[in-house]
């Protein structure tokens, strides 16, 4: 039996972030088990239901919606779907593409949601990232917990001082591009003839940008910042999006970025498929989805809102040709902020939110994105009249007047019963009809 390592999920994915890949000697085993999973990814992928699955994504993102679509991705609570200690392969990368293809298996043959299953296998390039920090200094020193933790954190103040400002540096990515090919060389190895293998990394989930600040200042004084130097908060708001517009101006100029129009998970929940996004390879910015979100400020005002963030965001946001916005805030007070985005077409409804106010808002206008609260799933015996009850009324509220969708993800455990997902995405499907 393998130890347990807590590979990282991140949405959708598995991290390949973190692979030994100081070892790409791949066992004939490894390689062996990896072809048999290829082969049911494929013959999942080459169902009917997965044709009808793109279509009426491609419908629901142009907003011609022709019924709700559901889509659970249980983020930690796949620690207990997909044990660590059940994969067979033994080289590090091996273990992480075996267990990247179970999760496929599982969406396509339990899950029973519209996730839909491709026969491709992505590539992402080989890279290191130095995030935002101050110069003569180490590095960010939060805590943060990793997701498969779970835990809280605390952020630690970094830039002590405004006077710091000059010294911010922003991220920088390097690309392993010789590793990225030797990966990808390997790759081509075991899955031609079965999948079609291709470079497709992920760069960006969110440029909401108050993360970042949050990292630097920490948490508390973010917020005293707003009153007693605002000033200085619109400054580093400013450096922060240079940087991010700069970093994503790298990747769009080293060919790096990739079509997010498919079977891309996009914002904060949903699925990229579009043909209102081209998809050419490279891909730019202008032909991509993109996503904001300011959860951590969630306590500060509109007004505030309105002055110190999401200018910044939403200079970055026009060069996207659609945009997601939102996550765990709730977006009621703000949407007649984010409305100016005349690109904006996902918007996060959260378990905090208030949806009858989200539906008079959002109307068939933007994607009514439904984030039910993932405690029911949490109990060993998933708690159905509670979860029952939040989809019965948010459902009721939004059928007639929405383009919505039904989100289940932030699930921190399933109170180590994976039957509870088969059983939310069954309740999902009984009460959407």
């Amino acid at each position: 039996m393998k130890e347990e390592r807590m590979y990282k999920h991140l949405n959708v994915r598995v991290d390949y972030n973190d692979i030994d890949f100081s070892n790409l000697i791949m066992p004939e085993n490894d390689k062996k088990n990896l072809k048999g999973l290829a082969a049911i990814v494929r013959e999942i992928a080459e169902r009917p239901e997965m044709i009808e699955k793109k279509r009426l994504w491609h419908r629901h993102n142009n907003l011609q919606g022709e019924r709700p679509m559901i889509l659970c991705d249980p983020e930690n609570g796949w620690h207990e779907i997909i044990p660590e200690s059940t994969l067979e392969c033994a080289n590090d990368m091996a273990r992480h593409w075996e267990l990247t293809m179970k999760k496929q298996i599982f969406w396509g043959d339990e899950m029973q949601d519209d996730y839909v299953v491709e026969p491709v296998f992505d590539v992402p390039h080989v890279y290191k990232e130095l995030p935002w920090r101050i110069r003569g200094k180490e590095g960010l020193s939060h805590a943060f917990s990793t997701q498969a933790d779970g835990g809280a954190y605390h952020i630690e103040t970094v830039m002590n001082s405004y006077d710091e400002l000059p010294d911010v540096l922003p991220q920088e990515i390097t690309v392993d591009y010789e590793t990225s090919g030797k990966v990808l060389d390997i790759a081509h190895e075991v899955f031609d003839g079965i999948l079609k293998v291709q470079n497709q990394t992920v760069w960006f989930w969110s440029f909401g940008l108050t993360d970042e600040f949050s990292q630097l200042r920490g948490m508390n004084n973010l917020f005293m910042d707003f009153y007693d130097n605002p000033e200085g908060v619109h400054a580093l708001m400013k450096k922060l999006k240079e940087g991010t517009i700069q970093r994503l101006e790298f990747l769009e100029k080293n060919n790096l970025f990739y079509p997010n129009n498919n079977y891309t998970y996009v914002g904060s929940g949903g699925v990229g498929f579009t043909d209102q996004l081209p998809s050419e390879k490279p891909a730019k910015m202008s032909g991509m989805w993109g996503m904001a979100e300011s959860q951590i400020t969630v306590g500060v005002s509109p007004d505030m809102f309105a002055e110190f963030i999401y200018p910044y965001q939403k200079e970055i946001m026009d060069k996207f040709g659609l945009n997601c916005y939102g996550c765990c805030e709730g977006m009621e007070t703000r949407m007649s902020i984010v409305k100016q985005s005349e690109n904006l077409r996902r918007v996060s409804v959260s378990h905090w939110a208030d949806p009858e106010k989200m539906s008079d808002e959002l109307k068939k206008d933007y994607i009514f994105s439904m984030k039910p609260s993932p405690t029911p799933l949490a109990f060993h015996e998933m708690d159905m009249v509670s979860a029952r009850e939040e989809l019965e009324y948010k459902f009721g509220i939004a059928k007639d007047k929405n383009c919505v969708e039904i989100i289940m993800k932030d699930n921190h455990t399933l109170g180590n019963n994976p039957e509870n997902v088969k059983k939310w995405v069954a309740l999902a499907r009984e009460i959407t009809g």
